[in-house]
């Protein structure tokens, strides 16, 4: 494997020098020039060139993105496909979990909080089942990295995913798009826009995601019992705009899925090592959770989320005024087997060598089994904006941001019972920037935001129709209510240098602040809530991008560094599978990342990016227990632990790298077509992406770390492009690569594994 992190390096870096191309605006239209379009971006929330804003981004759209998802992927197929960009879960289809630059955050509660903040369509997504919000007709997609506190301000200490959908217009458009695979995959996305009446436009946008269930529980011999998923999302937009001083955008949109939480696998590890073994088999599993007295459950997961937003912008005497009102609102539930298996000491041969087990996969000391229910989720924000509109060297924007969320979630475990927590959250904000255009060459950017956040947990409904009740685990405590706040100010600078009209330099300093969470899963586990502390960020980074060879090859470069104090960290492992908040004295990052684009020719495209992240807990005194240690009972885990444990029993993590943080994430694409005729063209597309060195938990233990996670596409298809359709054939992880992607650590040695390969067809046509 060494040898192929190396080769991939070399790749990468022979891709930067010659035409390693970052994330650019990619077009299935037909090339006519060597020559690269121009991307522009939202990201200081005003229309302006990537070459120009003195941040590090990178962009997504176009054939690119399309590929992406092609299989039926959600959210999470954009991890390592940009630069300093990972995504993972433990919760299937929903609760994403974000990382840049190596800062997220492995909380998988539903009220976990994120440094990396989901912006979609100017709606800042706070909870992390509207994070997961499916992904069609989309324009464009902008990763911000880095702390982008002054202007957006909702944790954003890692940075900033933005989606923008396309929106409606006066023109007619519409397209529909069919995709056909293995698994009874079956995808339809689709939209329809145009102008309704004289000042009056509207788009509608559908998508249907569908796959067969394809896991086998081996348990209870039933065939194809779970692992697929049936999930559906629109989107209506109506924009009046009867004069060039005011527009109103009104954006409805809702999703319902019903599918398959995430697929735990028991003792897929053995001690010593972290490559898969002989337990693991990709469609087979073990599953006795039987939460309601029914049966096995088979990890079932259904989720509704509906929304709206206004967008009133006017133009005022060389200024213009935005306001953004928008309304959210979430349910459902996930069951998870978290054992991964038998336990219930049922014997059977499940080796078919006349050997009975009496758990299995392999040894598993007790059943876990646990449903979430996330109840009323109700969130409302209102964002105020005010901006200059004139050709004047000084250009400003000021505003104020309010936002307020409530829920609440029922954990339910089989031993348990049923245990309610409730949330709440309020914050408001006010913010300004300023940037000066001191001469043609130079332009200053400074930003500041004044913060205030609260939160608050009460406790409902403790351990209903738990038996825990009656052996005397479990007894009602009496929770406190918890409340806290913190307000913080928040600043950047940034300079920007244009060397000439294809080559500008930058640097940036930034300040951000994350604002302080509580936990209270553990209640239901007669554990206390926990609280972490807000954390702040000082970041600095300097860089450049370039447009080179007449304009063929785009090559954009930013080196970082940062330091977080108190840094917010969740402790989870433990035979109880506990889950804390903690606070680190310190942590620290840095690196770069490279984003390229070469157009080689009319008919050849390359992109290529590279990332190295290097990130440290710095905290002499922090201990964590991991993997099924617990001293109440002399064990000291499953694993082997590879920090210094003073105790015996918990693992000091002073300088560990993050949780989740890839040191090195590389990523190339090429395409290349060949003309049929005057009015059509046949190519090829190809994506891979590289991960590499991960750590999985706040510890160090040989079997608890991935390196050299590869996954790649392929796309072969015609386009016409005088009767505007195109058929392809498509494969995803066309490998079959078995990539570990996450791991439970309290039980036994259980791995969450990628999707299995996925390849068909897919057809598209375009009216205008």
């Amino acid at each position: 494997m060494k040898h192929v992190n190396k080769a991939l390096a070399a790749i990468c870096v022979q891709a930067a020098l010659f035409g390693h191309a970052a994330q650019a605006q990619e077009t299935s239209k037909k090339i006519n020039d060597n020559a690269l379009e121009q991307i522009t971006v939202t990201a200081q929330k005003r229309t302006q060139s990537i070459q120009e804003v003195p941040i590090s981004i990178a962009t997504l759209n176009g054939e690119k993105f399309e590929s992406m998802f092609s299989g039926g992927d959600d959210i999470l197929a954009l991890a390592v496909r940009v630069p300093g960009l990972y995504a993972e879960t433990s919760n299937g289809r929903v609760a994403p979990r974000f990382y840049i630059r190596g800062l997220g955050n492995t909380d998988f509660d539903l009220a976990a909080s994120q440094p990396v903040s989901i912006v979609m369509d100017d709606v800042v997504k706070e909870n992390v089942i509207l994070k997961s919000f499916p992904l069609f007709d989309v324009e464009q997609v902008e990763v911000i990295r880095g702390p982008q506190g002054t202007l957006f301000g909702r944790n954003t200490t890692a940075g900033i995913i933005k989606f923008d959908s396309v929106k409606p217009t006066e023109d007619f458009d519409a397209y529909a798009k069919m995709g056909l695979g293995n698994l009874g995959t079956v995808n339809f996305e689709g939209a329809v826009g145009g102008g309704f009446a004289d000042n009056l436009s509207g788009r509608v946008s559908v998508l249907s995601q569908n796959r067969d269930d394809w896991i086998n529980n081996a348990y209870t011999g039933e065939k194809d019992a779970f692992g697929g998923f049936d999930e559906k999302a629109w989107r209506a937009q109506l924009l009046f705009s009867p004069s060039s001083d005011f527009s109103a955008l009104l954006n409805v949109h809702g999703r319902e899925l019903d599918g398959t939480a995430s697929v735990f696998r028991a003792n897929v590890f053995t001690k010593g090592s972290n490559d898969l073994n002989e337990n693991y088999v990709r469609d087979v599993v073990y599953y006795d959770a039987d939460i309601d007295g029914n049966g096995p459950d088979n990890n079932p997961q259904k989720y509704e989320n509906y929304g709206a937003s206004l967008k009133l912008e006017f133009g005022l005497e060389n200024m213009t005024l935005t306001s953004i009102t928008a309304y959210e609102e979430a349910e459902g539930l996930s069951l998870g087997d978290i054992d991964g298996g038998v336990s219930l000491f049922a014997p059977a041969d499940i080796n078919g060598d006349g050997t009975e087990e009496l758990t299995y996969p392999g040894f598993i000391a007790f059943g876990a089994v646990t449903q979430d229910n996330l109840d009323d989720l109700e969130q409302f924000t209102q964002e105020i904006r005010f901006a200059s509109d004139t050709d004047d060297a000084l250009s400003w924007q000021a505003g104020a941001f309010y936002y307020d969320s409530s829920f609440n979630v029922t954990s339910i475990d089989g031993y348990y019972g049923a245990t309610t927590v409730f949330h709440e959250n309020t914050t408001w904000a006010v913010f300004s920037q300023l940037s000066y255009a001191v001469n043609e060459k130079l332009n200053l950017t400074g930003g500041l935001r004044y913060t205030y956040d609260e939160k608050s947990l009460r406790v409902g409904q403790q351990n209903v129709n738990g038996f825990a009740l009656v052996t005397g685990d479990a007894s009602i405590q009496d929770y406190a209510d918890i409340n806290v706040d913190d307000d913080q100010i928040n600043w950047e600078l940034s300079a920007n240098y244009r060397v000439d009209d294809k080559t500008s330099v930058f640097a940036r300093v930034a300040n951000g602040f994350r604002a302080q969470t509580i936990q209270g899963r553990d209640v239901a586990f007669e554990g206390a809530p926990s609280v972490a502390a807000p954390e702040t960020i000082n970041s600095i980074e300097v860089g450049f991008k370039s447009d080179l060879l007449d304009n063929s090859l785009r090559l954009n470069v930013a080196t970082f560094y940062y330091v977080i104090d108190d840094v917010q960290f969740s402790a989870i492992g433990g035979d109880g599978n506990n889950t804390a908040l903690i606070n680190a004295n310190k942590g620290t990052g840095y690196g770069f990342e490279i984003d390229s684009q070469y157009v080689v020719s009319d008919n050849l495209v390359l992109t290529a990016g590279y990332s190295y992240n290097h990130t440290e807990i710095q905290d002499d005194t922090l201990t964590v227990l991991p993997c099924g240690a617990n001293p109440a009972f002399n064990s000291t885990g499953n694993c082997t632990v590879l920090d210094p444990r003073p105790d015996g029993f918990k693992a000091s993590i002073d300088g560990n790298p993050f949780p989740q943080a890839p040191e090195m994430i590389v990523n190339v694409t090429a395409r290349y077509a060949m003309p049929m005729g005057d009015d059509g063209e046949v190519y090829v597309y190809t994506d891979w992406a590289y991960q590499g060195e991960t750590s999985l938990f706040l510890y160090d233990s040989v079997e608890f770390k991935t390196n050299g996670n590869v996954e790649g596409g392929l796309r072969i298809g015609y386009e016409n492009f005088t009767n505007n359709y195109s058929v392809a054939l498509f494969g995803r992880n066309i490998t079959n690569e078995h990539n570990v992607k996450g791991a439970i650590d309290f039980n036994n040695l259980t791995g969450i594994v990628n999707s299995p390969r996925i390849f068909g067809i897919e057809g598209k046509i375009n009216f205008y």
